[in-house]
Parts: C-alpha cells; structure tokens; sequence
C-alpha cells in the first residue's frame, strides 16, 4: 500500500433528514446527511411515504385533477 495516496478515513456521523435518526459509519467525510435512512425507508417499514423535495409531487396530482376534468 503507498502511504500517500489514500484518503483520511473518518468515523462518520450519518443524520437523516426525514426521521432525524443519527448514526455513525466509516467514511472519507466526517459528516453525511441522507434524505432517507433505513429507519424511514418504505422498503424496510412497509409504510407508504411521500417525500417532496421539489414540489413535484402537488404538480403531479394538479396534472392529474385537470386530466380527471376533462375526461
């Protein structure tokens, strides 16, 4: 292995943004934050969850209300 070549390995602490769970893992930064960790996930729960980051999802359900209309 060279010596200086590769990176700092940090213990990191990982905080999610939807269910504010915090935990630490090995990483080349100190700090990560995720949108969705295994706690929250709707994979691992088995709840449905809706996270909108961007509005996306109300011009969605617009684009569909306005399609509903006209049929």
């Amino acid at each position: 292995m060279k010596p200086s070549i590769h990176p700092k390995y940090y213990p990191a602490n990982v905080t999610c943004a939807t269910c504010k769970t915090e935990f630490v893992v090995g990483s080349t930064r100190p700090e990560l934050r995720v949108d969705v960790c295994a706690a929250c996930h709707p994979f691992f729960t088995g709840k449905q969850m809706i996270i909108d980051t961007a509005g996306q999802v109300e011009r969605f359900q617009k684009r569909l209300e306005r399609s509903a209309i006209g049929r």
